[in-house]
């Protein structure tokens, strides 16, 4: 997968064949975000004006610009697999939350 980054948002990049032209949607928030540009350099320069024209919306509205993740994570996995990974983490010398940490890190970046 192609992605951007501009200040902590991630967006998907893709090539619209048709239109000839970089197409860019912002990943991990409800609000519907998209941007292009013929070149690399008008997607880039479209997706931090998408942003920043995102950001000063929520501060005219008067709330907090969402961001793709709070830090905060909820699983619900089979008791198998809490208990296997207990386990791993324990036996690793690790609470469980730095162990699933670090599995998710080195999967999101694999």
């Amino acid at each position: 997968m192609n992605t951007m980054n501009h200040k902590g948002y991630s967006a998907r990049i893709e090539f619209d064949e048709r239109d000839n032209i970089f197409v860019g949607r912002v990943l991990g928030l409800r609000a519907m975000i998209s941007f292009h540009g013929e070149t690399v350099a008008e997607l880039r320069d479209a997706f931090g004006a998408a942003v920043d024209d995102f950001v000063a919306d929520c501060k005219q509205q008067g709330v907090k610009p969402e961001k793709p993740a709070s830090g905060k994570l909820m699983l619900r996995v089979p008791s198998e697999v809490h208990g296997a990974s207990l386990i791993a983490a324990q036996a690793s010398g690790k609470s469980l939350n730095q162990w699933a940490t670090e599995v998710l890190q080195a999967a999101a970046h694999a």
